[in-house]
């Protein structure tokens, strides 16, 4: 069906960005057939990525995964009004056609319903810099509607959905 890199840009251990991308996202991509690899940012060594040097071994093999990647979803915490600067230096190293052809699936949390505007407004003009080649409609959670876990599920289910219509979309070539 496809492969779709799931990137976790949250800095924090314990993050409600992971545990959203992990409980409903990565599960639902699986459920429609798609195989998913996993990327925390923040395992990566600090050192060459703010350094911006794409030569060190873990950003070429993270670089890999993405370039042989169908789909990408971006999770990220938002703060102060945009998304993470783990995820800014992580784009920042890669190449600036990283994202060609790819469909991407922007997933960010934030405390107000207002960082929403984060994803159009702040990660949006990266991704298309990037060449993404789809970016699909984002999804943003609250922290109190991750911890109220209702709706929690079916909202980020449908949010997989939408990058999966968009990756076998591609790969019929539509």
């Amino acid at each position: 069906m496809g492969t779709i890199l799931v990137v976790c840009a949250s800095p924090s251990a314990r993050s409600t960005t992971r545990a959203a991308l992990q409980r409903a996202v990565v599960p639902r991509l699986e459920h429609l057939g798609h195989d998913t690899g996993w990327l925390s940012v923040r395992d990566l060594p600090a050192a060459p990525l703010m350094a911006a040097d794409p030569t060190a071994p873990a950003l070429q093999r993270a670089a890999a995964a993405l370039d042989s990647a169908d789909g990408v979803v971006l999770g990220t915490p938002v703060y102060k009004a945009s998304f993470s600067g783990l995820l800014k230096v992580f784009l920042d190293v890669l190449p600036r056609d990283a994202l060609g052809g790819k469909a991407v699936l922007p997933l960010a949390t934030g405390d107000s319903p207002l960082h929403g505007l984060a994803l159009d407004f702040a990660l949006l003009p990266v991704l298309n810099s990037m060449g993404a080649r789809h970016v699909v409609p984002g999804c943003f959670l609250t922290t109190r509607e991750l911890r109220a876990d209702a709706a929690t599920p079916s909202t980020l289910e449908r949010a997989a959905d939408r990058l999966h219509t968009a990756v076998r979309a591609a790969q019929v070539g539509v």
